[in-house]
């Protein structure tokens, strides 16, 4: 676009993301990473041309046709327009899993002291992506919207929980080696950070008693779930009435705060040592809860408040698809997979950090932020002084936009001949 040029958008809310990945250096961490470009798209422009789907609510790569007559979104990605759909969906095969840990280490990193610059503690899930497509030899996996196992892509996802800010994705899983994920991660935050998480929380079918004899040995304490056999039930319900001790839960909104717990330590199979089992009733379900820890210190009510926070995980899995659309692959090449999940993290990232900008919106999800900001309509120019000026429409909600400043103190961008961004409103 040339210099003077206004052009229209509906999207002029993208814009907001640009002082987050101009002052992580975007441009950067791609070429770090290693992703492959061409002479006309660049790597760091054909990533920021993928994550503009994510951060606009596009289901598929081949919808981005829809948005090739707009060259405001071009310009959000340092080109004229935004690629064909045939580049796009071509890109993911290009690309390998050594590349998105690299991208995902960067990003992580460079995000850290942002957003969680005291992490410690992390919730962790899978999440089956069903094959569409034709017959294939992808596992079966069980997958929660059907109700029944198929074939799909595993993928995995471990997120910060005071932050909520996904942290890790790899979709490169087979079953064989889907106990051994968890300490994968663990390895990807050492060397990230130079010291290994404090607390995971995870639910039963994530690893074994094996993988949780591991954790154990490098101190790292788990929250889990232990599956209810009928012998553990019958001998639970036959303790006396005096050995469940009472407690009550203090999360906001919860329906069931009052609860009965035993606290004792057992044995497990492939586990060296004792660990902590805590039975708990009174959360909803006819059967007990059994919690099962390695931290014999914490109190039993502030293991299970803990816990409960895991919920976060599933939460943003379930942003994950239904605003990310991470569930919208008919893909049965992993790699493929793994380049948009990397991708999702990125755009939660991207989500997180402009909600945690804009007063009374800490806690909005990425729908409501996207259809009250993102999704605004403006007018892009580029002036003769190399600054670029998106001026949005009149909308209820600029006076939050305006409060918050994003564009002052804005770094040149880098991608764009170190342009400046400034931000004004009709």
């Amino acid at each position: 676009m040339n210099g003077g040029r206004q052009v229209r958008t509906r999207h002029a809310g993208v814009f907001l993301f640009w002082p987050l990945l101009t002052g992580l250096r975007f441009d950067r961490l791609v070429g770090q990473a290693g992703y492959p470009g061409t002479q006309m798209v660049p790597a760091a422009n054909a990533l920021l041309s993928l994550l503009t789907l994510k951060l606009l609510d596009k289901e598929r790569l081949s919808h981005i046709d829809d948005f090739n007559c707009d060259e405001a979104l071009g310009l959000f990605a340092g080109l004229n327009i935004l690629p064909k759909k045939s580049f796009a969906t071509d890109y993911s095969y290009r690309t390998t899993r050594r590349q998105q840990e690299r991208l995902l280490a960067g990003w992580v990193s460079a995000l850290c002291p942002l957003l969680f610059p005291e992490a410690d503690s992390f919730s962790l899930d899978f999440h089956a992506i069903g094959h569409r497509g034709e017959e294939t030899e992808l596992e079966n996996h069980y997958q929660p919207l059907r109700g029944q196992a198929g074939p799909s892509v595993l993928t995995f996802f471990a997120m910060e929980q005071k932050s909520r800010v996904l942290c890790y994705a790899n979709a490169n899983l087979i079953r064989d080696r889907q106990a051994g994920e968890i300490l994968r991660f663990v390895e990807f935050w050492h060397e990230l950070t130079g010291r290994n998480p404090q607390w995971l929380y995870f639910d039963s079918k994530l690893t074994t008693y094996a993988e949780l004899s591991r954790l154990t040995e490098q101190n790292i304490g788990f929250v889990t779930i232990r599956r209810r056999g009928s012998s553990l039930l019958r001998r639970l319900a036959a303790l006396p009435a005096r050995a469940w001790q009472q407690a009550t839960i203090d999360i906001p909104k919860r329906r069931h705060k009052q609860i009965h717990y035993v606290d004792e330590s057992v044995k497990l199979r492939d586990y060296t040592g004792l660990v902590r089992q805590v039975a708990v009733r009174g959360l909803g379900r006819e059967n007990p809860t059994l919690f099962l820890s390695n931290n014999f210190e914490t109190s039993p009510r502030e293991l299970i408040t803990n816990y409960a926070r895991r919920n976060g995980v599933e939460d943003a899995l379930g942003a994950s698809v239904n605003f990310f659309h991470l569930d919208c692959l008919s893909s049965e090449v992993r790699l493929n997979v793994d380049l948009d999940t990397v991708l999702t993290v990125l755009a939660n990232g991207c989500y997180r950090w402009l909600a945690s900008q804009l007063h009374g919106f800490e806690q909005a999800k990425p729908k409501l932020l996207y259809r009250k900001f993102v999704e605004t309509a403006g007018a892009v120019s580029i002036d003769s002084d190399q600054r670029i000026t998106v001026t949005f429409d009149r909308r209820s909600h600029n006076p939050i936009l305006r409060e918050a400043q994003l564009d002052r103190d804005h770094p040149a961008i880098p991608w764009l001949a170190n342009h400046q961004l400034a931000f004004a409103y009709t």
